[in-house]
């Protein structure tokens, strides 16, 4: 079994990619709408792992920073796989629906 070799530039890469889906997904939610609530719980979440990932890269802890920007992408991907936002049938950020 092979072992994931974390690097800085691996963290980056992908800190890189949860940023491109942070700004290609957008809102498909009712403005004042309970869907609108969730969706910006989500987004709060996504953003704080957003943020951790970066702290934890900063510091030199790879590990911690690679689990906390998959869960920061995982929080954008779930909103756009339970259709409270737009992937724009972008495959390769998102699993659509």
């Amino acid at each position: 079994m092979n072992k994931l070799e974390l690097s800085e530039s691996l963290v980056k890469h992908y800190i890189n990619l949860t940023t491109k889906a942070f700004e290609k997904a957008t809102p498909i939610v009712e403005k004042g709408s309970e869907d609108e609530k969730k969706l910006n719980s989500m987004l709060q979440m996504a953003s704080d792992y957003l943020n951790d990932a970066k702290y934890f890269l900063e510091k030199g802890d790879l590990l911690r920073a690679y689990g906390a920007i998959n869960y920061s992408h995982a929080w954008i991907d779930a909103g756009v796989r339970i259709k409270l936002l737009d992937g724009h049938g972008d495959d390769e950020l998102f699993t659509l629906p």
